[in-house]
């Protein structure tokens, strides 16, 4: 599971399909409703959030608003927006890794993406996240 910190302007067509899939996997987690992926690290900084709900209800519109522009039919009644939203801390070096990541992803699957993406020097950060200076996040998984 990658629940990415990154923008999902910058995901493949693969990429944005599965960030769908597995937000949607995480939100039936944080809703108790599946006894799979409790304790999976890319949940934490959800779970650790005074509203996880909400902040994973939130990040799954902005990923459906990406879905839509590009004319992919993503189900809005998936998730609910109504609640406030507490924005998540994202660390500059967990964004770069996640940058690298996905750009490593694409140069194996998506060429014409990677080509696309490979010079942007700053990556956006999903709306969801406020940047800050700092180290890879102690949870990731590096590979």
């Amino acid at each position: 599971m990658r629940i990415w910190s990154i923008h999902p302007k910058y995901l493949d067509a693969k990429g944005l399909v599965a960030l769908w899939r597995e937000t949607l996997l995480a939100k039936n987690v944080l809703e108790g409703k599946t006894k799979g992926y409790k304790n999976h690290p890319q949940l934490i900084r959800f779970k650790e959030s005074n509203k996880p709900l909400a902040n994973i209800n939130y990040y799954l519109s902005e990923v459906w608003k990406e879905a839509d522009r590009r004319s992919y039919n993503f189900n809005k009644a998936k998730f609910d927006i109504s609640g406030d939203i507490e924005k998540i801390i994202l660390t500059s070096g967990q964004l770069n890794y996640e940058t690298k990541h996905l750009l490593n992803k694409l140069k194996k699957r998506d060429m014409k993406r990677y080509n696309a993406l490979k010079d942007i020097k700053n990556f956006k950060e999903h709306p969801l996240f406020v940047l800050v200076d700092g180290d890879i996040e102690s949870w990731e998984k590096i590979y």
